[in-house]
């Protein structure tokens, strides 16, 4: 009897159990987000055919382990909160989640309920799981990425398209095992495309010759992979992509209806193939109402929006790989590689135009998708900044760098065609500079240019490679490559030769970046008469208008004053060129000259002409005053060392001597106030177009007023909708 009621208690409690289970709301769980491991992301949840996301109030270890199990792996290794994957969209399913950790879906663990919650997506919960999967797991293949199968995946293109850079067009294939397959197009979405050609650096894809490869496919014996892919859009690489349904081809070779997946990017312009070269000459692009800024190398930078004819910057909050990516795609590249905070790539100027953007990730343009103009609580420090990938455009495999002390140094060569071969060879320094330099960095992938030198006897480079190949250089600095310079094409003509004289470089990961605050110009223009006698040290330093005569002592000189505000934006310290044992003393003021010239003050008619003009030597590169937490390292007292410091700023008030232009006989009328810092790029710097300074100025014979000063060239397209 004992044994009948146990039996029957064991039965009745089995019942319960398989009603609760039943009972059970059906879930499916995704991890996602601006990951970059298959085994983490933001915790998703799919509810009544919809996914959502997970609050992290009160989520724990506990509830991860259950979360991880539920997706197929051995357990939870962290759990993060604060939407540190990124926040997700749509609805959060769960919030005050409790688990134990013995149960064994995360839908078992008791919580608000399904859509009840009072969170934003700024508290979306991330895990990070075990990389060991459960062996025979029901999900082992649900939700999984290719990124836990794929070894490589690649664009093949036909033999026609062998020669072609860079690669746009052809046959999407996967390395899996050692073995190179083809993907079945049968559940192939445009989606999918998008994806590949984003990861290859192009923004945007286009229809092919189907027939091509129709008449290929039939004649040739097919390797397809056993699964179908599906991206959403938005991923950096095929490989976050998620494994479709497993295909069912016979031995592999065949697709039912399909063809191998093929695939045609369109590059952006700067990428685009002209010739059998590969590349065109660089461009002048269009005024564009994004840009990147203090990028050491192409696609990469810190983000800037211009609104109202005004430069700015985006605040990180919120930014993610979706708003980068449509800055990335926007800019002719393909999808973001990263999207950085903290002004990882440096500290713009001026105001902070956008902040908390969200971007679907398919907008046109940054300024489509919704921010919040209020960018109260926003510093420079938070300037947001991305990382783009960029078409292989084998630009590395023609110059290299030899004989110098480590991989950043040393003698350029290049390879050029001679002959119907290719030869590496030295660059004729004549009238080499860092603009040169820069962008043989650029092309190295090596970062900025920190000097560049016309003598390189002391590297010893390759001995079969002294011929000079490349002579009459002149870059802009926009270029990508060295043989989109200006040169002298195969007529080379270099009057000191090669050996000692060939072109080097050192380059660098950082660089200064000098700007001048514009509205510090603007706020202290005045005019002031000042007699010749106190004038004699300014006209020694050249600093008066060449009607000044040096024993004048009865007369005045009209002068222009202003001051100026200097800061480094940059990734590493301003320093002067020449070395303590290279500056020279000026008796007149008492102080060294540590720059030749370091800055230059013109005021032009409205077409341009210079109608008067001074300069400014550097007597004194200091830190005048540091953002805070910046402690100050360079002083001009005591011979000491001289410099900006980055995040200080050097000020030069309008009362010192020089700090003007002598305007004694310009005749009233307007007029363009300009200056210009580092004018011959004696020092290298990260980014010489903001180096400019304009304003519009009217001068009555007795006042003068200065407005609309901005930084860079002037600005024609203004932004109103932001």
């Amino acid at each position: 009897m004992a044994v009948s009621s146990a039996l029957c208690i064991f039965s009745l409690l089995a019942l319960v159990q398989a009603q609760s289970e039943s009972q059970q709301p059906k879930i499916q769980l995704r991890l996602a987000g601006d990951k970059h491991k298959h085994y983490e992301g933001r915790l998703e949840v799919s509810y009544n055919n919809e996914w959502g996301t997970i609050c992290d109030d009160d989520f724990s270890i506990e509830a991860a382990h259950v979360a991880c199990r539920e997706l197929g792996f051995l357990g939870a290794v962290a759990w993060s909160p604060s939407a540190k994957f990124g926040q997700g969209e749509g609805r959060i399913w769960l919030d005050n989640v409790h688990c134990t950790g013995r149960e064994k879906s995360l839908a078992e663990c008791p919580s608000n309920g399904f859509g009840v919650s009072d969170c934003r997506h700024s508290e979306d919960v991330g895990v990070i799981c075990n990389q060991k999967r459960i062996p025979g797991h029901s999900s082992e293949l649900v939700n999984q990425t290719l990124e836990e199968r794929v070894e490589e995946i690649r664009i093949r293109p036909i033999s026609s398209h062998l020669k072609r850079i860079p690669v746009t067009e052809g046959y999407v294939e996967i390395k899996e095992r050692g073995k190179w397959r083809q993907i079945c197009d049968e559940e192939w979405t445009p989606l999918n495309n998008r994806v590949v050609c984003g990861m290859y650096g192009f923004p945007g894809d286009k229809n092919y010759n189907n027939k091509v490869y129709k008449s290929l496919s039939m004649r040739k014996k097919k390797n397809y992979w056993g699964f179908s892919v599906n991206c959403t859009g938005n991923e950096a690489h095929l490989s976050s992509c998620r494994l479709g349904k497993p295909l069912e081809p016979k031995r592999n070779s065949t697709c039912g209806r399909g063809l191998p997946v093929v695939v045609s990017c369109v590059p952006g312009r700067a990428f685009a193939p002209s010739s059998s070269t590969g590349f065109r000459k660089a461009y002048r692009p269009e005024q564009p109402l994004v840009r990147l800024r203090g990028g050491s190398n192409i696609g990469e930078g810190r983000v800037e929006v211009l609104k109202n004819g005004v430069w700015g910057t985006v605040c990180d909050d919120n930014w993610n790989l979706r708003a980068a990516t449509v800055v990335c795609r926007e800019l002719g590249f393909g999808s973001a590689k990263e999207a950085l905070t903290g002004a990882k790539l440096g500290q713009g100027m001026g105001p902070v135009h956008m902040n908390e953007v969200e971007c679907s990730g398919f907008e046109k343009s940054l300024t489509d998708c919704y921010f919040n103009n209020d960018a109260l609580g926003c510093s420079h420090e938070e300037d947001a900044a991305v990382r783009c990938n960029i078409p292989a455009m084998g630009f590395q495999k023609r110059i290299r760098l030899s004989g110098g002390r480590n991989p950043y140094e040393g003698r350029v060569e290049v390879l050029t065609e001679k002959n119907g071969s290719l030869v590496w060879g030295t660059v004729c320094s004549e009238n080499w500079g860092i603009v040169e330099a820069m962008v043989v960095c650029r092309q190295l992938g090596l970062g900025f240019a920190s000097h560049a030198f016309q003598e390189t006897w002391y590297w010893a480079g390759d001995a079969s490679a002294d011929n000079v190949v490349m002579s009459g250089v002149r870059c802009s600095g926009t270029e990508m490559s060295l043989p989109q310079c200006l040169h002298h094409g195969k007529h080379i003509s270099c009057p000191k030769g090669g050996g000692r004289f060939a072109a080097g470089v050192s380059c660098s990961d950082t660089a200064p970046d000098l700007v001048l605050n514009a509205q510090l110009v603007e706020q202290t223009t005045y005019l002031e008469d000042r007699p010749m006698y106190a004038l004699q040290c300014a006209l020694e330093e050249n600093c008066l208008s060449s009607t000044a005569k040096k024993n004048d002592h009865s007369s005045y000189r009209r002068l222009l004053r202003f001051s100026s505000q200097i800061h480094n934006v940059g990734q590493s310290d301003f320093r002067p060129k020449l070395g303590y044992h290279a500056w020279t003393w000026h008796e007149c003021h008492r102080h060294y000259h540590s720059i030749e010239v370091f800055t230059h003050y013109d005021l032009l008619s409205l077409n341009g002409t210079k109608v008067a003009e001074g300069h400014k030597a550097s007597f004194c590169l200091e830190d005048t005053q540091c953002d805070e937490g910046i402690q100050k390292r360079y002083v001009c007292a005591n011979f000491g060392e001289q410099g900006i410091t980055v995040g200080c700023w050097d000020t030069y008030r309008h009362d010192i001597d020089c700090q003007w232009i002598d305007i004694t006989n310009i005749k009233p009328g307007d007029y363009i106030f300009q200056v210009v810092i580092n004018p011959y790029y004696d020092v290298a710097e990260s980014d010489y177009t903001n180096n400019v300074m304009k304003c519009k100025c009217r001068y009555d014979g007795y006042r003068i007023w200065m407005y609309h000063c901005h930084t860079g060239e002037l600005q024609k397209k203004k932004l109103n909708n932001l």
